[in-house]
């Protein structure tokens, strides 16, 4: 799967805005990358308040992104390259814009009333101390009709009611609109949230949630060969198990977060920061990788549109940049489960840093500035935060080529380009045969070719240095040793094994004797063990 931000991808119309047309025009690239579907980020009609996740009409494109008939032609010319269309469901809320939202807060007795949540004030006070995921009050007073509707997000994206039939047939009839339009699918935004009860304070797996889903498979994808993926932040193996364990005809799998919450405080925010340990990150991914085992699927990433640039978070984005990037990937695409790439991963895109806030695009980058100025923090510690987490670094326009803007815009990019692409873009990368992008092509080759990359078991080497990050997968009698060397300093590695074919590597080194060996810096390996 590749993730494609369509506002930062390919601007094809000089607007600075990537669009649709753009996309397809980049087509011919993710096919020679190799990758089977596109999780295209939302290209719904949307007064923009956070980046399209606010949907005003559902069946309508946003005007810069371009028409529905540029839409249905993405499809068909994705489909001509064996590639498929996961469309970005964000059915948790919608824009407060939307008609049925309009209609909802017109009057108490509306027949969309219900369709959003609405409750009275306590003596003049909010219902209850709900916050929101972009800070402040999850609940916004709303004068027309003098209640307050919950919104667990912006106020400008109020959440629907899904325990209304009314509201839950109005989405399957939405999305049976797309899968009758030829998509492969869809990836669920914030979907562990529509179970909600907000007067309990439940909001992530209510009771009702996997109903929902029930419902919503068997009244939409269910039967058909489509893929679906929920994002799920509070999973655990078992509650993945639930979404995922094809007998419950739920979802095809899911995105879970523990891995990416290891560089933060604990009990804190995801701006509170603190050095990754490998150790932990070893025992997550093991977690994940064994306790899952073949009742449930999950997905497999280092990035996508609201988390910062991998090479600049975990890998060593100067001096080993390309050894780093080359590390990460070999280690996430070799464990189980369905890889995912982000756009401008594969050539090793990095963080931009800003100095600041008036470069800052993103509302909840800039709602936590405006927070932590009032509560004292110094505008030098904020800065650090956001340039190690603040979503925008994922979103500077694509690095195409070393021309103006990077061959994303001719016109003036949305979001300013990171400096860096005279060095860092597709057309460098493709030019070189040792490049990050052929890495990535390889391994996504490899698991098209070796059943022991999806289906084989995952058993975590224990004796090794903290920084090693090294595992075994097993299947029908054959083992695969990954090493990775997590770290910029050399480390020892010794194994008493034979192999009999290097997989593949980010050096040019031999592999056939294990013993007493000094990894380079981020050196990562993958072989074949003698039986």
């Amino acid at each position: 799967m590749y993730q494609v931000y369509p506002r930062s991808f390919q601007d094809s119309n000089g607007d600075g805005i990537g669009d649709l047309t753009g996309i397809i025009q980049r087509l011919d690239y993710l096919k020679k990358l190799g990758i089977s579907a596109i999780w295209l980020s939302p290209v719904y009609r949307s007064p923009n308040d956070d980046n399209g996740y606010d949907i005003s009409d559902y069946e309508q494109i946003m005007a810069e992104f371009g028409t529905m008939a540029d839409m249905e032609q993405l499809i068909h010319e994705a489909q001509q390259r064996e590639i498929k269309i996961i469309m970005d469901l964000v059915v948790n809320h919608t824009s407060d814009e939307h008609p049925w939202f309009i209609e909802s807060r017109s009057s108490k007795d509306n027949p969309y009333r219900d369709f959003y949540v609405w409750r009275k004030g306590l003596d003049g006070e909010k219902p209850n101390d709900l916050e929101s995921t972009f800070l402040g009050s999850a609940w916004q007073f709303d004068e027309p009709t003098g209640e307050y509707y919950l919104h667990l997000f912006s106020q400008k994206q109020p959440d629907l009611n899904w325990e209304n039939p009314d509201v839950r047939n109005a989405i399957y009839n939405m999305m049976n609109f797309w899968i009758d339009k030829g998509i492969g699918g869809f990836r669920m935004d914030v979907i562990d949230l529509v179970g909600k009860i907000p007067d309990q304070k439940i909001t992530g797996n209510g009771p009702k949630l996997h109903d929902y889903l029930q419902e919503m498979n068997a009244k939409t994808f269910g039967g058909k060969d489509l893929l679906t993926v929920g994002e799920t932040w509070g999973a655990t193996p078992e509650i993945a198990k639930l979404y995922s364990d094809p007998k419950r005809n739920e979802l095809s799998m899911v995105f879970q977060f523990e891995h990416v919450s290891l560089d933060e405080q604990p009990g804190k925010s995801k701006w509170d920061l603190r050095p990754l340990q490998i150790a932990e990150l070893k025992k997550v991914f093991s977690k994940w990788q064994t306790e899952l085992d073949d009742q449930g699927w999950n997905s497999l990433f280092w990035n996508n549109h609201d988390l910062p640039r991998i090479v600049s978070r975990w890998g060593n984005d100067s001096t080993y940049r390309i050894q780093s990037a080359k590390m990460l990937a070999i280690l996430l695409h070799m464990l189980k489960g369905t890889p995912y790439i982000y756009q401008g991963e594969e050539i090793g895109m990095t963080n931009r840093v800003i100095q600041d806030i008036t470069e800052v695009e993103d509302i909840e980058s800039k709602n936590m500035y405006i927070d932590r100025i009032s509560k004292g923090y110094t505008k030098t510690e904020i800065l650090a935060s956001i340039n190690a987490k603040g979503r925008d670094n994922a979103r500077t326009p694509m690095q195409w080529d070393n021309t103006e803007n990077a061959g994303f815009t001719t016109g003036k990019p949305w979001l300013a380009v990171q400096d860096n692409y005279h060095e860092i873009n597709v057309a460098n990368a493709l030019a070189d045969k040792n490049s990050i992008f052929y890495t990535y092509q390889k391994l996504i080759e490899l698991r098209k070719n070796y059943p022991l990359i999806i289906w084989g078991s995952f058993e975590l080497l224990t004796n090794t240095p903290e920084t090693v990050f090294a595992y075994y997968r097993h299947y029908q009698g054959e083992t695969w040793l990954i090493v990775c060397n997590f770290s910029n300093q050399e480390q020892p590695f010794s194994l008493e094994k034979t192999t009999t074919k290097t997989i593949i590597a980010n050096t040019e080194k031999e592999y056939f004797d294990l013993s007493d060996r000094i990894l380079e810096p981020y050196e990562a390996f993958v072989v074949c063990l003698a039986r």
